[in-house]
């Protein structure tokens, strides 16, 4: 991707992007780092197009993109206005890539915790009932995945967040289906910053995971609550341990 470097005050030779994500990707950071704060007025289109050396066509294209995820709001003789966080699409996975992990505010992942904990015992128990064998042998494959991870941090999360979206999926209720893929971005973030806790504890993770995948095989709605329940608990402390580690 073009190196995203913005011209300083009295810079000539500064590169700056030339392709429409980028410009996009960079204010958006922008707003996020709180150089634009909400309710402020951006530069209008011709500043911005000096300070990322591009035309005044593409900023247009980036700021559309950026209203269309809440970021900003164009008004007539105004100009462009930073929204307030509250209406920021925060699960859309451009606005989630848009943010550096370790940047995100830790009430986005208490919020994505509470959400699972809302919905994911329910859809668990419903998958027990109704998921199909191929499913159940989908979500096995996952587990698999999981506990021969070993060491690899990414594998791990891989395997972790195709479970919950075979899980979802599972359930046969196009409603979480689609809950399942609103939160699926937010759950990857999530999910990855908890992934850092020790071999150890993946190993409780791994073993929590497995009474689902048996739950679901004995058609037991209730163990498959229970055991859901027991991994958003594994989550909540693993996540407490994530905050404290990101804080050192």
């Amino acid at each position: 991707m073009t190196e995203i470097l913005k011209k300083a005050p009295g810079d000539t030779t500064t590169r700056r992007p030339r392709v429409m994500p980028d410009v996009t990707k960079a204010i958006a950071s922008d707003i996020f780092s709180g150089r634009y704060p909400a309710g402020s007025s951006l530069p209008t289109e011709n500043e911005l197009g000096v300070e990322y050396g591009v035309s005044r066509t593409v900023i247009r294209e980036a700021l559309k993109v950026l209203a269309a995820k809440g970021l900003v709001l164009s008004r007539p003789r105004i100009g462009t206005i930073v929204c307030n966080e509250d209406d920021w699409n925060i699960i859309d996975p451009q606005v989630l890539a848009w943010h550096a992990p370790h940047a995100l505010d830790d009430k986005l992942f208490d919020a994505i915790l509470e959400t699972r904990r809302a919905i994911e015992p329910l859809v668990a128990e419903l998958a027990a009932t109704r998921a199909t064998l191929q499913e159940i042998a989908d979500l096995e494959a996952a587990w698999r995945g999981m506990a021969g991870a070993g060491e690899d941090l990414a594998a791990f999360s891989r395997s972790d967040i195709a479970f919950h979206q075979i899980v979802y999926a599972a359930s046969h209720n196009p409603i979480f289906r689609q809950i399942g893929n609103l939160i699926d971005t937010g759950l990857k973030f999530s999910l990855e910053a908890t992934a850092v806790i020790s071999l150890d504890r993946r190993m409780e993770a791994v073993a929590a995971h497995r009474e689902v995948v048996e739950a679901l095989r004995m058609r037991d709605a209730e163990a498959a609550r229970g055991a859901a329940n027991k991994i958003l608990d594994l989550a909540a402390r693993d996540l407490v341990s994530a905050k404290k580690l990101k804080s050192n």
